[in-house]
């Protein structure tokens, strides 16, 4: 099984790449989140999920290793497959689906376009207690809760839920401290530029 490459970029798409390790080009499928970490780099190094059935070997990979682990939880629940786990994986970060997954917040798993309520329910149900396993990626934990709020009233006050993640995200990046209140004032002032 492949666990892991590192190679050059030949096409990348937003959730497709294509890997060319010492000669040969490995077509591997990726999140959104992944697409934004490795846009601007030449040699890229992933961490793969190999995915055999009788007709196709499939190869997905990940940034992190974080963001593997809770692709291979996705999958081990019944109805959710690789497409429908990076579909997920693309909508919500790691910290903030581990967030929410534990919470039982299903309105946050089903913004994600695509994801139904029983399959949402189905996942907090039985990853509630499994995703407390999954390293927490460096830095995140304590900003983890203000940016699962920070979407969460942003997209109440109906903003796009891509939109108003980028935006936290940018801001959390660069003010990684930030309360809440301030995170909100920030961000209605840039959107209203």
């Amino acid at each position: 099984m492949i666990g892991y490459l590192t190679g050059k970029k030949i096409s990348l798409k937003p959730t497709h790449l294509i890997l060319d390790v010492n000669g040969v080009g490995y077509s591997v499928y990726i999140t959104l989140t992944t697409f934004e970490e490795i846009t601007d780099k030449e040699i890229v190094s992933l961490f793969i999920h190999t995915n055999v059935k009788e007709d196709s070997i499939t190869l997905y990979g990940f940034f992190t290793e974080t963001e593997k682990q809770m692709f291979e939880l996705l999958i081990s629940v019944s109805g959710v497959g690789p497409k429908i786990a990076l579909s997920i994986l693309s909508g919500i970060r790691v910290d903030d689906l581990r967030y929410a997954l534990q919470s039982g917040d299903v309105s946050r798993i089903i913004a994600v376009p695509g994801i139904g309520k029983k399959t949402a329910e189905r996942l907090a149900l039985e990853l509630r207690n499994k995703v407390a396993d999954i390293v927490e990626q460096e830095g995140t934990t304590p900003t983890s809760n203000v940016r699962t709020e920070a979407v969460s009233a942003l997209s109440t006050l109906g903003y796009n839920l891509k939109q108003a993640e980028k935006a936290v995200r940018e801001i959390l990046t660069e003010k990684p401290d930030i309360d809440i209140e301030e995170l909100l004032k920030e961000i209605l002032s840039n959107f209203s530029k």
